[in-house]
């Protein structure tokens, strides 16, 4: 067991539904454990500005539900330097703190491990992110709710595009990772999916469409991450125009609505687990690791593997959702 006394957590990058759960399980966690713990305000930019405060119980009652995070969320260029992340060690120094958890995606985590083989700090990384692109977890927090709402959406638009018999290219978050838009894809039943890890042919969607406009299939749905290689749904539904005028095609960006909203219950009880987690670790002397859930159990993953291996989407269920498509 640990000497650790004073802990500080953290969330930091693009902020994602369930890190209040994830926070409220790290304050509640800890000090049942009789440790202190602090939160810490924007990211690794209030780490250096000294933006830390005492959490207690009472400060996460209420929080679960709530998407966003309570201690807010920031990218710092600063901390990229020596002198800043200097200045950050003695923001903890100030208050004795011992150990991170720091709830993020791979900016969070890189961050986490050069800051603690600098300063010998042990860093507990937690997977929150929409994108579902960390490695060492089957799902990161924000993921599930996120796709929720683009399901949600896409169900809605896919009620106009029938009454109008529209083509419909709708966009979703994703610019590295094509987790939300194959699972949207999928969800709602889209005739494709563009995704940024293959090699997508617009021709080949063209021959698709006139295939099934001769089936008289009269609306279709198109889901594109905004990573995807031919471009955004903009620019893919405009390829598309040029050679085959004969459509009535719509865009829609769904955007930001993915961060937002109260985070789903998978969401909460994966929060809950890996925040629960992230502090065991910490009292058992780890550091420089993540956590996930994989199979439903806790893993731990070191955070050089958790930055420098991909979390490889399911060529599978890219098959699939082809096959389902026809």
């Amino acid at each position: 067991m640990s000497e650790i006394k004073k802990i500080a957590v953290l969330t930091s990058g693009g902020d994602a539904p369930g890190m209040n759960a994830a926070i409220r399980s790290v304050v509640r966690t800890a000090t049942y454990h009789d440790l202190h713990v602090f939160g810490i305000s924007q990211g690794y930019h209030g780490m250096i500005e000294g933006e830390i405060k005492r959490l207690e119980r009472k400060d996460v009652g209420n929080i679960i539900q709530r998407g966003g995070t309570i201690l807010k969320t920031a990218r710092s260029m600063e901390f990229m330097t020596e002198e800043g992340r200097k200045k950050a060690y003695e923001s903890l120094q100030a208050f004795g703190i011992q150990g991170i958890v720091a709830i993020g995606g791979n900016g969070t985590y890189t961050g986490a491990k050069v800051f603690s083989e600098e300063y010998d700090v042990p860093i507990i990384g937690v997977p929150g992110t929409i994108d579902n692109d960390i490695y060492g977890t089957d799902y990161s927090i924000g993921f599930d709710t996120a796709i929720n709402t683009a399901i949600e959406a896409v169900d809605r638009i896919r009620d106009t595009a029938d009454s109008h018999s529209r083509l419909f290219f709708i966009e979703v978050m994703g610019r590295h990772s094509g987790y939300i838009a194959l699972y949207t894809g999928i969800g709602s039943g889209a005739g494709n999916i563009f995704l940024p890890e293959t090699e997508d042919s617009i021709d080949e969607l063209i021959t698709q469409l006139k295939r099934k406009g001769r089936r008289k299939k009269l609306f279709n749905l198109v889901i594109v991450a905004e990573g995807n290689k031919n471009g955004g749904a903009m620019e893919i539904a405009a390829k598309v125009k040029e050679q085959l005028d004969n459509f009535d095609s719509k865009v829609t960006i769904i955007g930001h609505l993915q961060r937002g909203g109260s985070p789903s219950c998978n969401d909460r009880v994966l929060a809950s687990t890996l925040g629960h987690a992230a502090v065991t670790a910490l009292i058992n002397n780890e550091k420089s690791i993540a956590v996930g859930l994989k199979n439903g159990r806790v893993l731990y993953t070191t955070l050089t593997e958790a930055i420098s291996k991909e979390n490889e989407i399911n060529k599978d269920l890219i098959e699939m959702a082809r096959i389902l498509a026809l």
